[in-house]
């Protein structure tokens, strides 16, 4: 079962841990939480599960179709990308349980002071898969 996992600069529900936004986190700071998402990633790629992952850069263009050769670009409103997605990681798992538990792991990367942020991570299945959901 493949899962994405969303990690959000806003939108969630209410944070756990104010750490406001990276950007005003000191160098060592960040560099600790990239070095923790890269270690994640590398033991998921060690057991199979992981799919991709990639962080999102906040330049970001919208594109529609408007006729044959006119797509129509424009740089905002980007409220459901650039302002709230920072990044994501799929997953192939063998269970929703599992999803959930890497998801809770993942949240405990660290922000300032080099404490967990336990941020909240939106946790979709594939449509193309057969995932099972909680409810």
């Amino acid at each position: 079962m493949k899962y994405l996992l969303l990690k959000h600069y806003r939108g969630g529900p209410e944070p756990v841990v104010d750490t406001g936004p990276i950007d005003r986190w000191s160098p060592d700071e960040v560099d600790a939480h990239m070095r923790y998402m890269s270690d994640f990633a590398s033991k998921l790629e060690a057991t199979g599960e992981l799919v991709d992952a990639q962080a999102l850069a906040p330049e970001g263009t919208f594109v529609r179709y408007d006729g044959e050769g006119r797509p129509p670009v424009t740089d905002g409103p980007f409220a459901e990308t650039k302002d709230l997605v920072a990044g994501w990681m799929a997953i192939d798992v063998e269970s929703y349980e599992r999803a959930l538990e890497l998801a809770g792991e993942l949240s405990a990367a660290p922000g300032p002071g080099g404490e967990p942020i336990h941020e909240w991570l939106e946790l979709r299945p594939f449509m193309s898969g057969k995932a099972e959901t909680a409810g």
